[in-house]
């Protein structure tokens, strides 16, 4: 069969929007829960993973939160500026920074508990598709970041 571009350029055709267009409402319903926190999802995905781990670096957060050092940076230094998180050297490292949460940092983890459940219920979905679709993200993340490298 012969590769037709017309056909393969229609955007019912692409993978690529209906996970970017299901990324972007997802993102959204967090919004109404957020906002009075004070908080964009990029803030609140860095917060999730300093409440599970505090003390990483930067570069381990860049890796968990799959995002580059320059998107982290001014998130980082708006948190900071809010007194959510402390920055400080490594002393393993010198060109490593650690990552710490302030007491308000924690105590926000309280504001913020219902969050997963409240979304929860915005999202609805069978929990076992929920969990297929997950798995299939994550191995699609895996086969996209193995390419790019």
């Amino acid at each position: 069969m012969e590769y037709d571009y017309k056909e393969a350029m229609k955007l019912d055709n692409q993978l690529c929007f209906p996970i970017y267009a299901a990324a972007r409402a997802i993102t959204s319903a967090y919004t109404p829960y957020l906002k009075p926190l004070g908080l964009t999802y990029t803030q609140y995905i860095l917060f999730l993973v300093l409440w599970e781990k505090d003390g990483l670096t930067v570069g381990e957060i860049c890796k968990r939160l799959m995002l580059d050092s320059g998107t982290l940076s001014p998130v980082l230094k708006k948190l900071r500026q809010q007194g959510y998180i402390e920055k400080s050297q490594s002393t393993a490292d010198e060109r490593s920074f650690i990552i710490t949460l302030t007491e308000k940092g924690r105590m926000l983890q309280e504001k913020a508990k219902d969050i997963p459940l409240q979304v929860g219920k915005c999202v609805n979905i069978a929990p076992e598709k929920a969990r297929l679709l997950y798995d299939l993200l994550y191995e699609l993340l895996e086969l996209t970041s193995d390419r790019s490298q």
